[in-house]
């Protein structure tokens, strides 16, 4: 079985970083440094992605088992988009492991449906999945545009993605098509009552991706949530306001 890579760094209580579709563990850079002094950092590098390109990835499930196994018996995880929904899966198998959870431009359901108002179109998704085979660097740069959409200064957080994206080899097609599938296909709406941990809802005003009223949906659904609102911000918080982003950390 391939090795899942984790990095790890600091001293305190273990917390867990999961990125999001088509990026790497390298995507937290702007915020590791300051969380490693209060924390134990476990930056992963999810199935598929980043230096755990070896390890297959199948659906949300088969992902959340993978980094299941590699991670401490008590942590918090904090799961950015993608890596949101992994943190979720993570805290319904296995509650007296996970203590708290902070999931950052997350969402339940990704695609927009009769009855959730708060989801990307799925033609859109679609025509992303059709187009990563046609044109793989093109559809992936579009992806990371859309991502700083509504950002207060897109042309320098949508640089950071870039380089963060360089700094390790991309995905196989295959494993970008798989997560676009999860992407397509998963709602955890159901099932989000099995979570009983604190969560802190970190979320940006202006997410195009996953729409704000889906943190705020979810806020009401959570026994014990707090939602924290960015103005002038898009998908990435950490990377629009990396210093707001770590001063959430406090109520941890």
């Amino acid at each position: 079985m391939a090795q899942l890579h984790i990095e790890t760094s600091g001293n305190g209580p273990d917390l867990v970083l999961l990125h999001g579709w088509a990026m790497h563990s390298g995507v937290w850079d702007s915020v590791a440094e300051p969380l490693s002094q209060r924390f134990r950092l476990h930056r992963v590098d999810l199935p598929g992605h980043g230096a755990s390109r070896e390890c297959a990835l199948d659906s949300l499930e088969q992902m959340t088992e993978v980094v299941e196994r590699h991670l401490p018996d008590r942590y918090s995880v904090c799961g950015w988009s993608l890596g949101g929904q992994v943190a979720m899966r993570l805290a319904m198998r296995t509650p007296e492991r996970v203590q708290q959870l902070v999931l950052v431009a997350a969402t339940p359901c990704f695609v927009k449906r009769v009855d959730w108002p708060w989801g990307m179109d799925a033609t859109t998704l679609t025509l992303f999945m059709e187009n990563l085979a046609r044109d793989y660097t093109q559809t992936l740069y579009r992806f990371l545009t859309l991502q700083v959409s509504g950002s207060e200064d897109q042309t320098r957080v949508l640089a950071r993605l870039r380089h963060s994206v360089l700094q390790s080899p991309s995905p196989e097609l295959a494993t970008l098509q798989a997560g676009l599938r999860i992407l397509q296909t998963s709602d955890l709406r159901a099932e989000l009552n099995q979570i009983k941990q604190p969560v802190l809802l970190i979320h940006g005003r202006n997410d195009v991706i996953a729409p704000a009223g889906a943190a705020e949906w979810m806020q009401q659904q959570l026994p014990q949530a707090r939602l924290t609102l960015f103005p002038h911000c898009g998908h990435a918080p950490f990377l629009s306001f990396p210093e707001q982003f770590v001063s959430c950390f406090d109520a941890l």
